[in-house]
């Protein structure tokens, strides 16, 4: 029997654009990546997902991405190694300070969507991330893709690494996630995602699920059902100072 970790993210609408079911994501998760605003989500729905977080004893992650509102942050921009650290300052800081003022912290670091698969591979945007974390918090952890190039870079400046691994994604032979072009790159059905979520356990130190999947509360519910029907303990990777 092991504990994991179960986050999804959060935080993804904006304005009148409602996107996912907070509130009810918040209920069964362990850990929230929390949108910071360049990819998706405005201060009010963020200050709103951080405060509910705190009420739960959730863990908050900063889900930081390219300046892409249009694209979803799922379009691979080639920016600079002086340009995305400062974005990524810049979206940290944002949530540490709506996390504050609802009585919570932030306590790790995520990339979103494709800055997310660009940092395991694409060493200047990797260390871009990376040296920006260090800059505002060294004491934040990364979550990000086993073996990536964002990981290495982490332990190599000492933060806390944290790997994840996808219960609603489809993996391909070569161990790594099939392109969202792909009509099958998304798993939704509930017994699919619950199989590959055990199967994943001990492998990875965290579950992710996206919120903005239809239904996604409930393939949420599914798969903490059945990993603690399994016998597993759901816990945050980091402390919140609550637990759940």
């Amino acid at each position: 029997m092991a504990a994991i970790d179960l986050n999804c993210d959060l935080g993804e609408g904006f304005g009148r654009w409602a996107l996912g079911d907070d509130e009810a994501l918040l209920d069964v998760v362990t850990s929230a990546n929390v949108a910071c605003g360049f990819h998706a989500g405005d201060p009010t729905t963020l200050a709103r997902v951080c405060a509910g977080a705190v009420e739960r004893g959730v863990s908050i992650g900063a889900q930081v991405g390219y300046r892409d509102l249009p694209g979803f942050g799922r379009r691979f921009i080639d920016i600079g190694y002086d340009d995305l650290r400062a974005d990524v300052i810049y979206q940290i800081g944002a949530l540490q300070g709506l996390s504050r003022a609802g009585g919570g912290r932030v306590d790790y670091v995520k990339p979103h969507g494709a800055l997310y698969h660009a940092t395991t591979t694409h060493e200047r945007q990797a260390a871009a991330v990376v040296d920006a974390v260090r800059a505002v918090d060294p004491d934040l952890a990364v979550l990000g893709w086993p073996g990536s190039l964002l990981l290495q870079a982490a332990a190599s400046a000492g933060l806390r690494c944290v790997t994840e691994g996808f219960a609603d994604r489809r993996y391909g032979d070569d161990g790594r996630l099939v392109d969202r072009s792909r009509p099958d790159a998304l798993l939704t059905d509930p017994a699919e995602v619950t199989a590959q979520a055990l199967s994943l356990v001990g492998s990875v130190d965290s579950l992710c699920l996206h919120g903005d999947t239809d239904g996604a509360a409930a393939l949420v519910l599914a798969v903490r059902a059945a990993l603690t029907g399994a016998g597993h303990t759901l816990q945050p990777f980091c402390d919140t100072g609550s637990g759940r």
